[in-house]
Order: C-alpha cells, then structure tokens, then sequence
C-alpha cells in the first residue's frame, strides 16, 4: 500500500466531516485485502487450513452438533488477486453458519421471568462491530429449554434483514440464544473469530453483502449469505491482522477524542465570545463585539456552529445593541393608550430611551389568508403561498397552487412588496418572511397571516423581531391549541415588541444585512473548504489502496 500520502497529509483531512470512520473503513478494506501486514513466507498456506476445516466440521456432524448441509462450490471467479498464501473461500467455509428463533410477545414475556440462563439476543442488542452486545436486555433462556439454537462463545453475528441489514455486528464473549434476523458465525478452530468480524466490517464484504439483498424491506438468505467470497489468510497473519486492526482502532479512538474535545474546546470559546454580547457591559461592548468577530472565523470549521453567531446578531438588532442610537432621531411612534402605558409599566427588558413597547395591531394591519373552497367554480384563478413556501426569512416559490377569486377577493388577498408572512399552524409555526415582489398577482391561503407594516414599522425588523421572539421561546406563549398549536390573528394583533425610530430601524436592518452576508461568506468558505477535504481524503485513500509499482516495491525492500 502506498500510506505515506496519508500520514502526511493527515492534518490537513483531520477535520473532514467523516475523516475517522472513513479511516476506520479504510483499515479495514487493508486488511481483507492482506495490505495491513506484511505476508510471512515461514506461515503456513491458507489452503492447509480447509483441510483442517474438513476434519473438524465432520467431527462435529458426527456428534450431532451441526447438519451436513450443502455442499459449496468453488469460486470461479476472484474479487481481486489473494495475497500470497492466502486463499479465497466462500463464507460458509468458515464456519457453522445459522440463524437464531423468532419469539412471539407470550414467548417474550416467559423469557423476562426467568431469573438465569442463557441471554437472548435480538437485533436492537448489537452494535456496529466494535460495540459490545448488550446481554442485560432482561430475557434469559432457562439451560434446560430446547425450544431455542445455542451459538457458542465467540460466535460473531450479523444482522440479515430490515434497515440494518449487514451493518449491525457483533462477537459475543459468551454462550447466547439469538433472533430470527440474526446469523450466528461458529467459526473453525483455525478461523479467528475477530478476524471474521473484521471481514464483515468492511466495506468490500458490505459491497458483496448488499448486491446478494433482496425483497422490500431488505435481506439477505441464508443460502446467499454462505455464498458469498472471503480471502482467508493463514492462521499466524490472521492473528497478526487483528493485533493490528485492535492497535490502530484504538489510535482512531484517541483520534476521535482528541477531536471532539477540540470541537468541543471551539464551541466554547465561540459560546463565551457570544455571551459576553448578549450580557453586554456598555463599557466594553464594542471591543467585545470587534474580539467576536475577529475571533469567530478561526473558532468555526463547521457551517452548523454559524447559527448560533446568527442568532446573537438578531438578539443584538432586536434589543438595540448592533447601531448606536441618533439622538437627533424622531422617537419611535406609539399609540398612546392606557393599555400601551400599563404595558410599559410591566415590562421590564432594557430597551433604548427613544424605543417604544408596542403591539402589532399598534403599527401593522394583520389578517389570515383565504380559506380554499373546493366547490367554488367561478372566479380567476391566482397562484397563493401556503406555509410550506414560507421559511425564515425565505419565501420560495416552488410548487405554486391556483384558487378561484372574484375581483373583490383578489384586492382583499392580494401580497404587496414589503408585507410580512407568517405561518399559522402545524409544522413551521411562527415561520416568518418578507414578500419582496416580483411576481405578479399572489395571494396568501388560510395557514398565512399577512402583517402589512404601517409607516412606522419596517418589515424587515419586524420579521427579525420574529425570528428572536421565536427563538428564545416568547412567541409560542402567544400559541394555542393542545395537539397542533396555532396561532390566531387575535393573539398575533396582541404580541409585543419594542420598537426603535424608524430611522434606526433602516440601521439595524442594513446592518444585519450586511453582517447576515459575512455570515454567508464565511459559511460558503466553510463548505469549499469541506468539500476540498473531502477530496482530498477521498483521493489519498485510492492513492493508498492502490497496488504499488514496482519501483516502489523496490525501495520497499
């Protein structure tokens, strides 16, 4: 194999977003493929083994302890060429191969009162090769009960039907009885039960697993399963492959800690550079704000730790700390009323001086959509949003539908540029985005509200209000409903936000703007960067699989 690539470009693919099982499969692939070790003359042939194989498997048929079963042919053609002294069998050659019983729920209920015996495991009881098989899943089959097949200790098992089909594995330390969608491995004498394992971990067996799986739900036969080819070493390397593939495992655990740490160590660092803005100290808040920023580039590697960065943004823009405020702003408008100064009274988040705490119905005219009538045969008929089209802060208009209105109906439904959408109920409530024009004749159906801004209000910062209130869990006590929350056009008229000078909510909106833009940069920079080290970790795995050349085989020895 050709690794030198690899380690030393190790660093540069440490944070591909699946560098270490990838690594882990590619240990793998070496070593069924006899590139992980080198190859000893001094062992003894593969092929010397089935002879053993032959022997030991007629002892146990003579005992009772296995049926004879079909005789296997031989493979005819090889997946690749076997190593040297390796040879390649196929899988039922390796060992007594079954599977285990089904249980009724009468059954199951039995075996969780037997207080000792043999564990009974079932699928949802074994990991994904290196897990350890949960044995205290509370059923137990009584040692005198022969209703159920017994797998030997370090029998190895595989899942062969359903969604975990050859991917869930395991070996077991211990005599168990097993399900129906499990096979059970009793290998030979002279076949390690951990290099089995391995071999089935990897991905060419998953390749040769997979292309024999059939039916809806997925499986493979048992007859298709002893079928299916393996590349046997001799005994010796077999133990050697598993000292190794156990010794680079564990340098792949320690690689795996010592990256979630660091993950964890940026997440934070990020964390408490956004704390000490959404806590701001006014004496510091500027050069706190100019540390975050300047920080956060070199804290991210991954686009998801981006959202947290957006959010405090928000946060800032809603409670007048992204803009400094213009004394010589006209003071935000409010309707004076007892209810609006009664609100004031009891609210007790810090707003600016020249902001106001007002309702929407203060500032924006809101209504929900039209209802569809099916029966309606008269009429116009008008492309309309539905809840499914609006996201935060995105409308998309894929997938439009058309409803029937009269004149009077269009003019009342009709979207304006600049009018506000929000989701009404089910999945998505609180969804909220700017309709931005540009297509003509829209309309809104009944699971929209419409929040049409007066003069006061830019819809922008309204939607932004939105996002924070819904964020930091303020809008759903404005929800009802037990099953599917909705939100009513009555309780959206009563929500309350505060509301800064107009002049300074084009600021805030501008500034967001352009900082939601560095936020894209920075997100698109991330995702280049990703997809570069996938590809480069993508192209150094073929390097090192590739056979060398013989040149390299000459400096090799």
């Amino acid at each position: 194999m050709n690794a030198e690539h690899l380690v030393a470009h190790y660093e540069q693919i440490a944070d591909a977003t699946d560098a270490i099982a990838r690594l882990r499969r590619f240990i793998l692939d070496l070593a069924v493929r006899g590139k992980l070790v080198p190859q000893d003359p001094n062992d003894e042939s593969a092929s010397e083994l089935l002879k053993l194989i032959a022997k030991e498997r007629n002892q146990r048929i003579d005992r009772g302890e296995m049926r004879r079963g079909k005789l296997l042919a031989d493979l005819e053609e090889f997946p690749f060429e076997p190593p040297s002294g390796w040879i390649w069998v196929r899988l039922g050659e390796t060992g007594n191969i079954f599977s285990g019983n089904s249980i009724n729920d009468p059954t199951r209920e039995q075996l969780a009162r037997v207080s000792k015996g043999r564990p009974f495991i079932a699928t949802k009881d074994v990991g994904y090769g290196l897990d350890h098989i949960n044995y205290e899943n509370g059923l137990l089959v009584e040692l005198t009960d022969e209703r159920f097949r017994i797998a030997r200790a370090y029998s190895v098992f595989i899942c062969a039907e359903g969604g975990s089909a050859g991917k869930k594995m395991g070996l077991a330390d211990r005599e168990i009885c097993f399900g129906n969608k499990l096979l059970a491995n009793e290998t030979w004498s002279v076949v390690a039960p951990k290099f089995t394992l391995y071999a089935y971990m990897s991905e060419f067996f998953y390749e040769q697993f997979s292309s024999k799986m059939k039916g809806v739900i997925g499986g493979i036969s048992i007859a298709n399963f002893l079928e299916l080819p393996l590349c046997l070493p001799p005994l010796a390397e077999q133990h050697r492959i598993v000292a190794k593939v156990d010794e680079l495992m564990g340098l792949c655990d320690r690689l795996e800690a010592a990256r979630a740490n660091r993950e964890a160590a940026r997440d934070r660092l990020a964390a408490a550079s956004l704390a000490r803005l959404n806590v701001p100290d006014p004496e510091t808040f500027l050069a706190d704000t100019r540390f975050a920023l300047d920080a956060l580039p070199a804290l991210t590697t991954r686009p998801n730790q981006l959202k947290q960065l957006r959010q405090t943004i928000l946060s800032l823009a809603v409670r007048g700390k992204l803009v400094p405020q213009d004394p010589t702003d006209e003071p935000a408008f409010v309707r004076r009323t007892n209810d609006v100064a009664e609100l004031e009274g009891r609210l007790d988040a810090e707003i600016p001086s020249n902001w106001r705490w007002v309702r929407v119905e203060d500032v924006a005219n809101a209504r929900l959509g039209k209802m569809l009538d099916k029966a309606k045969n008269k009429g116009r008929p008008y492309p309309y949003l539905r809840n499914t089209n609006v996201h935060w802060f995105d409308i998309r208009l894929d997938d439009l539908k058309t409803i029937l209105l009269d004149d009077a109906e269009f003019a009342e439904y009709r979207l304006e540029n600049g009018d506000v959408l929000i989701c009404e109920g089910g999945h998505g409530i609180g969804r909220t985005a700017v309709w931005g024009g540009g297509f003509e004749n829209l309309v809104f159906q009944k699971a929209l509200h419409r929040v049409r801004p007066g003069r006061h209000l830019d819809p922008s910062f309204f939607a932004q209000c939105c996002f924070v209130y819904f964020d930091a869990g303020i809008m759903q006590t404005y929800f009802t409903g037990v099953g599917i929350p909705h939100f009513t056009g009555r309780a959206l008229a009563k929500l309350v936000f505060p509301l800064p000078p107009l002049a300074e909510q084009h600021r805030i909106v501008a500034k967001v703007d352009a900082l939601m833009s560095l936020c894209d940069r920075l997100e698109a920079c991330l995702t280049a960067t990703a997809a570069t080290r996938r590809r480069l970790l993508d192209a150094l795995l073929a390097e090192a699989l590739a056979p060398m050349t013989d040149r390299e085989l000459e400096a090799a020895e």
